[in-house]
């Protein structure tokens, strides 16, 4: 996969990502709402649209960062799409013009980021497009190496037919904290590869990524439903706001 780049997944994956990915917790869509403040929010690997649609169903002025034309593309298509504005482009760089209220990236996207200098920069830039009182909110599972063997590799089926399997097959770097994986889709014979490539965090490790840009932790949470974070928590929302003027 010496050819991985940011757009990759989504190219791959744009026509069936909706299928896979169909629903979402309306739970997010209130917190992401009422986190806004009437304002502006930018969604980092806006997709499909699949919470900017909502929210802009809101009352939100969404704007959007992605790699992918296919994924924008699939947006654009669908009711109130086109009216977004999106930017094409790494998401690390941030590159849009003026400030927001709420800049946001869940499903474990921020994770595509595949460096932790590339990590590093997208929160200086989003702290940099932050107005004064704003907040980051990442959404992310939480690095389990359990779910690794001793070889590094994993391999889960994730869905079974009598026509088609799904296999997820993921080799593990502790070093870079990388994780290569590819989803096989076998049906009727033929076998289908999506890659995804991602670089996870440890919590500390993205507490001090923002506390770098001048940001700071005021929430974290295991669900979108406000559900108390601890040890046994298998994602977390965290919310990382603005409060000092660094410009």
């Amino acid at each position: 996969m010496s050819t991985y780049q940011p757009e990759t997944y989504g190219e791959s994956v744009a026509g069936l990502y909706d299928d896979w990915y169909a629903d979402y917790d309306a739970s997010m869509i209130d917190m992401l709402a009422e986190l806004t403040r009437d304002g502006r929010a930018l969604e980092l690997g806006i997709g499909t649209g699949r919470v900017a649609l909502p929210l802009v169903a809101r009352g939100v002025e969404v704007h959007g960062i992605d790699a992918s034309p296919k994924m924008v593309e699939r947006l654009r298509a669908k009711p109130g799409g086109a009216q977004i504005p999106v930017t094409f482009g790494d998401f690390a760089d941030v590159a849009v013009v003026g400030d927001f209220d709420l800049v946001f990236i869940v499903f474990n996207t921020f994770f595509a980021l595949l460096t932790q200098a590339e990590q590093v920069r997208c929160f200086r830039n989003v702290a940099a497009h932050l107005k004064l009182g704003g907040v980051f909110v990442i959404e992310a599972f939480v690095p389990d190496m359990r779910r690794f063997d001793r070889s590094g590799t994993t391999n889960q089926p994730t869905r079974i037919t009598e026509d088609t399997v799904e296999l997820d097959v993921s080799q593990h770097d502790a070093a870079t904290q990388r994780v290569n994986s590819q989803k096989l889709v076998l049906t009727n014979g033929q076998v289908r590869l999506y890659p995804i490539q991602i670089r996870y965090a440890w919590l500390a490790e993205l507490d001090l990524m923002a506390q770098l840009a001048g940001l700071r932790l005021r929430e974290r949470w295991s669900g979108w439903r406000r559900e108390p974070f601890n040890a046994q928590s298998g994602k977390h929302v965290s919310i990382y706001e603005r409060t000092v003027n660094e410009r």
